[in-house]
């Protein structure tokens, strides 16, 4: 480029720095007439000759929003209040909106300027709202990559998980208003302080998930405690269950996918899929993501079901699992699934009769569900001992000093085992066997905690903002006024907040029926041991008035061998009528 033309340019641009709006292009033109050049190559060699560049002129109306930054501190508080105490947000930005704007607690409305027409705001320009009042949330983190897996039907793979709930526990005592779902406050829960965390140990609640791989629907059930066996066999039996309406997921999977949780691997559920034919397939530890549509599944109850509980509580374990069975129901009849784009009933309803294996009752499933049994010895007293607990084995038939015999736990019963023996027929027999009570004193350990004293930094923006948000959602003035909100456990926005509304006014399809095959299923026969006479008498002695010695002779005499505790009540009405129809004598005259 020749000095004459660069000299050119030079004067060209510093001419469309001062130019007024429409004079540029004309400066342009006149600028490549009196070069010979192309407009095109002016604008290319313009780029190079320039050394300085101006910055762009700013918007009249850069930094305006249509977002007022009160419904902007009130999404934001929505989030927060959402929010594990790690900071993970269960409500996304979309949820949260929609939520506020059908509770009537937000517009987030916009002129359009073309038009004329006041319309919703989008969610980008909500976000940038956000940003512009230094008030929108850390960016959740991105889910791990996973490999795809197929399944060849519904019901071909179930995948199943279970979670400890992310905020609450339900907390029991004598005063009903005390009670019901509780917020795991982080200062009074911390997780470096064991007796606190002992301390409601057996109150936290957890959740069980179960997905259909194949239409990829969503159960969860919640238990209390923590993770075990009979917890995962509770859930899985209830899950396969025909409950009708919209909760339409039910039937026995083909495949079990699990984690190598000991739980899982137990030999409860072991005994239940072996006895309904359900091939278990444990994934090696480490490998999670053999599993991720059942990790991703905890994440959407998090997120579109859990984080509502903070502003709806439950009162009870029961009232928890009703509200989740609704609301699997109308998620899964909802929402449009990223894979096979339609809903997931949708997709589970075209399962064929072949592939749908309807299982046995509850009471007959659970019976299946009874841990390995081991080998214990018979004592003098007739007694094996088991779990540090000594069980009465003089029930079972043929039984001898020194015999070994297959004992294991019932799990549905805290104050009996199970004695496992074959039949003439070779089915297995269960017996059950009543544990021996004992007085036993036991002492509660509990750690003294030493706190440590820190110095608190100065408070920074966004903690003014969160306190403001706080403040918001508490309906508080003052922060003493927010933290005696949250003792009480108060519900953000006074209740306001209708994170279900949308579910409870949804109009779900209804749907028919399904055929399937009655799984070919022998069960075993559980016996129970009957009374003896001395302990008959000793039960009904407190029951009957006016017992006598006539009344023990009596049970001696009509029931020689005893009877089971099934038989009790009927035993003390033919006992009450033989009494009842003898004469009886009466003085007369007096002498």
């Amino acid at each position: 480029m020749s000095a004459v033309i660069t000299q050119r340019l030079v004067d060209l641009t510093r001419a469309l720095d001062c130019a007024g709006k429409g004079q540029r292009t004309a400066l342009c033109r006149e600028a490549a007439q009196d070069l010979g050049l192309s407009l095109a190559t002016v604008y290319r060699k313009l780029e190079e000759v320039t050394v300085v560049t101006t910055t762009r002129k700013r918007r009249a109306d850069a930094g305006q929003s249509g977002l007022t930054r009160q419904e902007a501190l009130t999404i934001s508080a929505t989030l927060i209040e959402s929010a594990r105490r790690n900071e993970k947000r269960l409500y996304s930005l979309g949820d949260a909106v929609d939520a506020l704007r059908i509770s009537g607690m937000i517009r987030a409305e916009a002129v359009d300027k073309a038009s004329g027409e006041i319309r919703p705001m989008s969610l980008s320009a909500i976000g940038r709202a956000l940003h512009s009042y230094k008030l929108h949330p850390d960016q959740l983190l991105a889910p791990a990559p996973v490999t795809e897996l197929a399944s060849l039907h519904p019901n071909h793979v179930w995948q199943i998980d279970a979670s400890i709930c992310v905020l609450y526990y339900l907390k029991p005592g004598p005063d009903p208003k005390a009670n019901g779902l509780r917020v795991m406050d982080a200062a009074e829960f911390y997780k470096n302080k064991p007796k606190n965390i002992a301390r409601i140990a057996a109150d936290r609640v957890w959740s069980y998930e179960i997905t259909d791989h194949a239409s990829g629907w969503i159960y969860v059930e919640y238990v209390m405690g923590a993770e075990s066996g009979e917890n995962l066999c509770s859930v899985l039996i209830n899950a396969m269950q025909d409950r009708g309406g919209a909760d339409i997921l039910h039937g026995r999977p083909e495949i079990l996918m699990m984690d190598p949780g000991s739980a899982n691997t137990s030999a409860m559920a072991k005994n239940l899929c072996r006895s309904l034919g359900i091939q278990m397939i444990v994934h090696a530890p480490g490998a999670a993501r053999v599993t991720g549509q059942v990790e991703n599944a905890r994440n959407i109850i998090e997120r579109k079901f859990e984080a509502g509980l903070r502003f709806q509580p439950v009162a009870d374990l029961a009232e928890l699992n009703a509200l989740a069975a609704r609301w699997r129901g109308y998620f899964n009849a909802s929402a449009v699934h990223s894979r096979h784009r339609k809903n997931r009933s949708a997709i589970w309803m075209t399962i064929r009769e072949h592939q749908l294996i309807k299982v046995p009752g509850v009471e007959e499933c659970r019976r299946l569900a009874v841990a390995e049994p081991v080998s214990r010895k018979v004592t003098t007293k007739l007694r094996v001992p088991f779990n540090g607990l000594e069980y009465d084995v003089s029930v079972v038939p043929h039984v001898m000093v020194g015999d070994r015999l297959m004992i294991t736990r019932n799990p549905w019963r805290d104050d009996a085992a199970q004695v496992v023996t074959s039949d003439a027929d070779g089915h297995e027999v269960f017996y059950v066997v009543p544990a021996i009570v004992t007085n036993e004193l036991g002492f509660d350990v509990a750690a003294a905690t030493i706190g440590e004293a820190f110095k608190r930094h100065a408070e920074t923006p966004a903690q003014a903002a969160r306190k403001d948000a706080a403040k918001l959602a508490m309906g508080a003035d003052t922060q003493d006024e927010v933290d005696a909100a949250r003792k009480a456990k108060t519900i953000p926005f006074g209740g306001q907040l209708q994170p279900y509304k949308q579910m409870t006014e949804a109009d779900l399809p209804t749907f028919m029926p399904r055929r399937g095959t009655q799984h070919d299923l022998v069960l075993p026969t559980v016996e129970t041991p009957p009374l003896s006479v001395f302990a008959i008498a000793k039960r009904l002695q407190a029951e009957i008035a006016g017992w006598t010695p006539e009344h023990y002779a009596w049970l001696s005499q009509h029931y020689p061998a005893g009877a089971k505790e099934d038989d009790i009540p009927a035993v003390a009405e033919h006992l009450r009528g033989a009494f009842s129809k003898r004469p009886t004598l009466s003085v007369v005259g007096g002498a």
